[in-house]
């Protein structure tokens, strides 16, 4: 598959490939918030932090977690900017400041305002919390699919949201039909 620019993966699933280089990424899904000429955004879906919740980083924000909040787990999002939280969500959320909608099923919030209806329990019915990203810079990510690093698919609401993280690296695959025994990290050209 020759990936050019001319293919807009804002959307989809990165899939990394059972060889890649970068043990941050190794199982990971990425869910791609943004693909332009300037690069790539994206979330790791599946990946939480160790013994970290939403309800953590809202104390330190010093907003309080309601009965009715969701104190859900926070997901490492990538190796880019650590100290930076993103939400990403079901489009029925909209932000009056910065929602990107991504799609007509996602959207992607980073700022306070999404943090303080989750923990009222309100905001969008579907949310994963990440601190950091993974970014790619003009090509870059097209290289890394040229050489094999990674696979693309569509996007699934129910796997990104619903499925056990555990799971979603295989679920991913599954989406394409591939069975992780017969996945070879090895490019062929005919």
């Amino acid at each position: 598959m020759d990936i050019t620019r001319s293919t807009d993966l804002t959307g989809k699933l990165l899939i990394a490939m059972p060889e890649m280089g970068d043990p941050r990424f190794e199982r990971s899904v990425v869910f791609l918030c943004a693909h332009s000429d300037e690069g790539a955004m994206g979330l790791i879906v599946n990946k939480p932090t160790e013994d970290v919740l939403l309800g953590d980083l809202l104390e330190q924000l010093e907003i309080p977690l309601g009965p009715e909040g969701r104190n859900i787990q926070v997901h490492y999002g990538g190796p880019v900017e650590h100290g930076r939280g993103f939400v990403l969500h079901s489009n029925d959320y909209q932000s009056d400041t910065a929602t990107l909608k991504v799609d007509s099923r996602f959207g992607m919030t980073a700022t306070v305002d999404i943090l303080q209806a989750l923990a009222e329990g309100a905001g969008p019915v579907h949310a994963i919390m990440a601190l950091g990203y993974a970014g790619w810079g003009p090509n870059q990510l097209e290289e890394e699919l040229q050489d094999n690093g990674w696979l693309v698919c569509d996007a699934d609401p129910d796997l990104v949201f619903d499925e056990e993280d555990a799971d979603k690296w295989t679920g991913a695959l599954h989406l394409l039909g591939i069975d992780v025994l017969n996945l070879s990290a090895v490019q062929g050209h005919a």
